[in-house]
């Protein structure tokens, strides 16, 4: 006796992590429903990537939903700040949104249990990554967690299972796992500052670790950079 398929809701920002996961989440076998946020973020070209993204990988549905965190301030991907420039730094940087994976997630839940859902997908790392607190397993384990005891169906012997399939991948094993999937890694973006052109900057920490990924898997990197990652 065969199942029908289940639904995934998968948080797609337009970055190649979360392209990556959610592809997993379909390979998995699941229907995806695609969740994208509008947080009023300066790289506003990455939800773009997302619908891209969202369409190549045949999602049921794709929201993106408006949620101005810049209201809130707080980072340089929603405030006045410059984004660094001079390199991956040790400690959390000032790219870091805060909450927003907490966010993000509590939103995908909503829409999870709305649906009928039982998994999230989200494409968090903690191996390369800007050193933020909710990429780590600590966290992903603690949302998984909350959300057994935050929802009707949670209480009701139905859990959630947060899917975090890159969480212990490098970036190189991102790329080798895109590639694998047979998925366009140029349709997705990660620069936090655009430069002219719908160019990715090159020097911002996001880039240089798609650069590195690329170099370091050994497979041609597709990203047009206004400056070559150093």
């Amino acid at each position: 006796m065969t199942t029908s398929p289940t639904y995934a809701v998968a948080l797609v920002s337009g970055g190649l992590d979360s392209m990556v996961s959610a592809a997993r989440a379909r390979e998995d076998g699941h229907r995806l429903l695609a969740l994208s946020v509008d947080y009023n973020q300066r790289h506003q070209v990455e939800l773009a990537a997302a619908r891209r993204i969202a369409a190549a990988l045949g999602a049921e549905r794709h929201i993106v939903l408006p949620l101005d965190l810049s209201a809130f301030g707080g980072s340089a991907l929603t405030a006045d700040m410059d984004v660094p420039k001079g390199g991956v730094q040790p400690g959390i940087p000032i790219t870091y949104v805060p909450a927003r994976n907490t966010i993000f997630l509590s939103l995908a839940l909503g829409w999870a249990e709305a649906s009928g859902a039982r998994d999230l997908y989200i494409g968090v790392n903690a191996l390369d990554y800007s050193g933020y607190p909710d990429c780590r397993p600590e966290f992903i384990a603690g949302f998984e967690r909350l959300a057994e005891v935050a929802t009707k169906a949670g209480v009701e012997g139905k859990p959630f299972r947060i899917r975090a399939p890159l969480q212990h991948m490098s970036k190189a094993d991102i790329v080798r796992e895109a590639a694998r999937l047979g998925l366009d890694a140029g349709m997705s973006w990660s620069c936090y500052d655009p430069a002219p052109g719908g160019l990715h900057c090159g020097e911002c920490d996001s880039c240089r670790l798609r650069a590195k990924g690329f170099e370091e898997a050994g497979l041609p990197d597709p990203t047009n950079y206004a400056v070559t990652p150093a």
